[in-house]
């Protein structure tokens, strides 16, 4: 089995779309590892504020077949790919790591560059995987969030619930 780490985001009924995605996540998965959910300002474009989180998996499915499934679910979330990459979404799911693979795989770089450049993916990746190593860095990925310049982005935890589950405060 992998264990690999996923970072969803929405901007567009965003409540809504993470809550539909852990559902979908849970029906293939046994198990979820939940960050906090943390509300930011959008990156590269004006537009609504984004949720975002990290979602921690066990999974026996290839590193391809794991990217179609994802796909699958962010495509029954109306998540429109003819729009520009900088823009609002209903469903955004990435692959950040898959166990400690480094490179380029089926056109999927792990772990993904913005684990390190953006505070939205860092900080809750610190919270479901921050004993584990980056496999390049070297560092836990809670000392890279100890390290990471946190005044760069504007980023704050939110009151979420999924299924009468508090899984953030912002508190």
């Amino acid at each position: 089995m992998a264990w690999v780490t996923l970072g969803l985001g929405s901007n567009l009924d965003p409540e809504n779309n993470i809550c539909s995605c852990l559902d979908a996540l849970l029906l293939n998965f046994n198990d979820l590892s939940l960050s906090a959910v943390f509300e930011s300002e959008s990156v590269g474009f004006e537009g609504d504020n984004f949720f975002n989180m990290v979602v921690g998996i066990e999974t026996d499915l290839a590193l391809a077949d794991l990217s179609v499934l994802l796909k699958t679910i962010e495509d029954k979330q109306g998540r429109d790919r003819t729009q520009p990459k900088f823009s609002g979404r209903t469903l955004d799911i990435d692959i950040l790591t898959y166990d400690n693979l480094s490179g380029v795989f089926n056109g999927i770089t792990l772990p993904r560059g913005e684990v390190t450049e953006n505070a939205f993916v860092l900080w809750p990746l610190s919270q479901v995987n921050g004993k584990r190593k980056h496999p390049v860095l070297k560092k836990s990925y809670s000392e890279l969030w100890a390290e990471y310049d946190q005044s760069r982005q504007k980023l704050w935890p939110v009151n979420f619930d999924w299924h009468g589950r508090l899984i953030s405060s912002s508190q």
